[in-house]
């Protein structure tokens, strides 16, 4: 039921999904699991210039990672999905590092979450959590600044398991 109910609250973002294109460049992100991508089946690969021309999303929060509010930008994590076609109820983000934490599938659609590609503005090298670093936008509600949903962000992101 969970899967369903995730489902339709991406429905508006999913409706507006493309066939995605093979990337051009160097693969920085993979989902796999419960995805639809006409071209790669189970799989959707995306390089960084895929991401930069989904919408893009900014905000200013403060985190325990930093000692100040930073900007992070970069596409909604639910347009991530929905250029997928992405369907379930877990989503598993997992790290260069292999460090893997769930997240509720429909915390996408609740909860502006975004993969962030910039930080203040700049590419985040692998060195300073990027390059890309799924995170919530902790100063938007009160109930983001627990470490339940510290716990649910991801830096050096490169894979999306969709369950």
């Amino acid at each position: 039921m969970l899967a369903a109910a995730s489902a339709a609250a991406l429905a508006p973002w999913c409706g507006a999904a493309r066939a995605l294109e093979a990337p051009a460049g160097a693969v920085v992100l993979t989902l796999i699991g419960r995805v639809q991508s006409p071209n790669f089946g189970a799989r959707a690969d995306f390089d960084m210039p895929m991401l930069e021309h989904l919408p893009q999303t900014s905000f200013v929060t403060r985190t325990p990672w930093y000692s100040t509010p930073r900007k992070f930008t970069g596409p909604l994590l639910r347009d991530v999905l929905g250029a997928a076609a992405a369907r379930g109820s877990t989503l598993r983000l997992v790290a260069l590092n292999d460090y893997w934490v769930d997240m509720p599938f429909d915390d996408a659609a609740r909860h502006d979450v975004i993969v962030a590609r910039l930080l203040d503005d700049r590419p985040m090298a692998v060195r300073d959590r990027g390059p890309l670093f799924a995170i919530y936008p902790f100063d938007a509600k009160e109930e983001l600044r627990t470490p339940v949903y510290f716990s649910r962000s991801a830096w050096q992101l490169r894979t999306i398991e969709v369950r």
